[in-house]
């Protein structure tokens, strides 16, 4: 535990007096008594710290999710991470969340920042990257924004493969912004796009693959339709699938966003994680969030800062397509390390061994009676399989057995022929025997 350090009568006498107070309730004067908390507040006496700390160990292990085994995905991944990353990212130099305002006393970090940017325009194929956004689901509403303001119509087409959670996050600033989001429905687990635009033609596609339940989109077919719309083609890209498949940059998306945790994170029971946002280089004044440059200082020599500030995102906030000022630094830094510590090959081979370990497992449940496969769509890392017993009863059943079963496929897939499947996730770090163990609790609790 922390230190707690209260401030000393003498720093409090000395405070008031600079201020010209006479007491401490005089600070406060401009905060209605009505408001002001009256008689202290009603908690139970102090504990002693070791009490403390063994009251929370207890808490603590409450929790099973760490003595399951993980199959579970959409968005979080249980990936390997090595010592190097855990060490560099855990040093002093990095422990901000922040994006650096002083390039004079900042440059290691600005550095870090620019190659974070760097790999990640590689990774998508796009030309710009800012120094990253909060996760996922920011990213995706940062990206409508920015296809709203750029082509003046409000209508924005989603892809009902979309994560829901990031679906629901759209939605929500939806309800502020004005912006009218239309579902597209899935067909055979990948998007079925609407024949016709209706009363108004959509300022953008917005499209995720591999998407929730695991399928591989059709970039080429939603590039054909945001063109004949006059639209852009916004997709959220898992970036352990740039190992192996082309990027969507080169499938024609003109935005490419996502959630970075698989990049050196922990599952961290829910963050913090890492919003990917890159870009064509037409959309950049509306970029979200901070951007770093490459420069040179006075004396000639290369230097990083932050470059294109006046947005009106800062100095114009009511004109403003984003009002993200500031970014995930250290979450950024940390997929940096990441990437670094992989490398091109190394990218690869974790990509390739989650393929194979998806495969292998697919084949192996759809094997179990009464299991079959929810959509014929090729699928990279996760899948999606019916079941004879509905998947948050199944998941309940796979705990018991000591396992993190998969993720029910139920709030956004409602009325869908995908409502009540289990969406099931592999990489790299699980183990033939840990999925033949799993087929094995699976085709028991089925039964």
């Amino acid at each position: 535990m922390a230190g707690y350090v209260p401030h000393t009568p003498e720093e409090i006498e000395s405070m008031l007096g600079f201020l010209g107070l006479g007491d401490v309730d005089q600070l406060y004067s401009a905060v209605p008594a009505a408001l002001r908390l009256a008689g202290g507040l009603d908690l139970a006496p102090g504990l002693a710290e070791a009490d403390v700390l063994d009251t929370l160990a207890g808490l603590a292990g409450a929790n099973r999710a760490a003595e399951l085994v993980c199959f579970a995905g959409g968005g979080a991944y249980d990936h390997d991470i090595p010592a190097a990353t855990r060490a560099l990212a855990g040093r002093s130099e990095f422990v901000t969340a922040y994006t650096p305002y002083q390039p004079e006393v900042a440059q290691g970090v600005l550095q870090a920042l620019f190659e974070f940017q760097t790999m990640l325009c590689r990774l998508t194929g796009l030309e710009v990257s800012n120094a990253s956004l909060y996760d996922g689901a920011s990213a995706c509403v940062e990206a409508v924004n920015v296809a709203v303001a750029q082509a003046g119509r409000q209508t924005v087409w989603v892809s009902q493969g979309l994560h829901p959670h990031w679906r629901q996050a759209i939605a929500t600033f939806a309800v502020g912004t004005g912006h009218r989001v239309i579902e597209a429905p899935l067909a055979g687990g990948v998007t079925s796009w609407p024949d016709t635009a209706g009363d108004e033609a959509p300022a953008a596609l917005l499209v995720q693959t591999p998407n929730f339940l695991g399928c591989l989109e059709e970039l080429d077919a939603a590039r054909a339709v945001a063109d004949a719309h006059g639209a852009l083609l916004l997709v959220a890209s898992d970036p352990v699938s740039a190992g192996l498949l082309r990027t969507p940059g080169e499938l024609g998306a003109d935005v490419v966003v996502g959630e970075g945790q698989a990049l050196g994170m922990s599952l961290g029971f829910g963050g913090p994680y890492l919003g990917l946002f890159t870009c064509r280089p037409s959309l950049v004044r509306r970029l979200p969030g901070r951007l770093v440059g490459e420069t040179v200082d006075t004396e000639g020599r290369r230097a990083y800062v932050t470059t294109l500030r006046a947005r009106e995102q800062d100095i114009r906030r009511e004109k403003a397509s984003s009002n993200v000022c500031t970014n995930q630094t250290l979450m950024a830094v940390t997929a940096a390390i990441q990437l670094a510590w992989l490398g091109t090959s190394g990218l690869r081979e974790l990509a390739l061994r989650c393929a194979r370990g998806t495969r292998y497992c697919r084949e192996a449940l759809i094997g179990i009676e009464g299991v079959e496969p929810a959509a014929p769509a090729p699928v990279l890392r996760e899948f999606t399989v019916r079941t004879p017993v509905p998947a948050p009863v199944l998941i309940e059943r796979m705990a018991e057995e000591g396992f993190l079963a998969g993720l029910a496929a139920g709030e956004g897939f409602e009325d869908s022929p995908y409502e009540g499947c289990l969406v099931v996730a592999v990489t790299e770090r699980r183990t033939r025997a840990q999925i033949d163990a799993f087929t094995a609790a699976l085709e028991k609790a089925v039964r």
